[in-house]
């Protein structure tokens, strides 16, 4: 899609989207970007919110900010409902104020896990702890607040940045023979970078001024894998890749056996038709995203 002349306020700029936010729409001559982390704007306080949206005026805030930290969510309520939440709120009333659309991400905890198949836009939301629960009441607030709104939730999300299973993964195939992985969560990895772009190509899509269909989408990755075969191909490149030398040993178990503070849905599997029909845009394909760019970038754990 060629470059589109737009004013874009991104939130949580140092997060795994927010970083190929900022690395995206810096290349593209039109864009006039103001891209800040939590120093710089505390989403959870209103009037800030308000005085910066204000003074930019954009025509697009994409929120990339969000408490992500799913087990500390379950003691740590009230930061996570403040970010997840009351912040999207006041993002969501600040971009309807201007007239501007607010692209907003969110996730598949909203979802309970329970179900056979995979999730579409339409199903009902049933969080199980507290981040999801969090995220679910930020998706209605957005919703409430601003006309011009996509929420965009995904899942399993990965990058060259911050925090992820990925990551995790190489760095514990350096430290041990064989590793213990949950095989009974099944969901689709995500690249972060494939989100970032989506975001971009709704955005522009808005500007334009094209007929879009505001409202509630689906984005992550096919296949749908479970955790324990995601991390067999993320080992199986960082071999070949020569980021780690020998591949750990992986063994399958249940997620009873891996109890954690907050319940992990069993199928985070999304049904991604309704973003590939109203914007044609395809399911992330992580594979590729892992073959060709995260694990080298990632040599550093070497």
């Amino acid at each position: 899609m060629e470059d589109v002349s737009m004013r874009v306020l991104v939130t949580g700029r140092n997060g795994q989207v927010g970083s190929y936010l900022v690395d995206q729409l810096y290349k593209q001559k039109k864009v006039t970007l103001l891209a800040l982390n939590s120093q710089e704007l505390d989403i959870t306080k209103v009037n800030d919110v308000n005085n910066r949206v204000m003074d930019f005026r954009p025509d697009i805030i994409i929120n990339a900010a969000a408490y992500t930290a799913v087990d500390k969510a379950e003691t740590d309520i009230d930061l996570a409902f403040n970010i997840n939440s009351d912040g999207a709120q006041y993002l969501a009333e600040a971009a309807e104020r201007i007239g501007a659309a607010i692209l907003h991400i969110s996730t598949d905890y909203v979802f309970d896990g329970n179900k056979e198949g995979s999730y579409s836009e339409s199903d009902l939301p049933m969080p199980q702890g507290v981040y999801g629960k969090s995220k679910l009441a930020g998706e209605i607030a957005v919703a409430n607040a601003c006309q011009r709104h996509i929420i965009l939730r995904t899942a399993w999300v990965f990058s060259e940045y911050g925090n992820n299973f990925v990551k995790t993964m190489l760095r514990l195939g350096q430290e041990r023979e064989s590793l213990n992985i949950v095989g009974d969560q099944f969901g689709g990895p995500t690249y972060a970078g494939d989100i970032a772009s989506t975001l971009i190509q709704i955005a522009k899509r808005i500007v334009q001024g094209d007929c879009v269909e505001y409202g509630i989408y689906h984005y992550s990755g096919l296949p749908h894998v479970s955790w324990c075969k995601f991390a067999d191909k993320i080992f199986t490149d960082a071999v070949e890749q020569k980021v780690i030398d020998i591949k750990p040993v992986l063994s399958s178990i249940a997620t009873t056996e891996y109890p954690t503070p907050a319940k992990r849905p069993q199928n985070s599997r999304l049904d991604c038709t309704k973003l590939l029909n109203n914007f044609a845009i395809k399911s992330c394909n992580w594979k590729r995203a892992l073959e060709s760019g995260v694990i080298m970038v990632l040599k550093e754990y070497k």
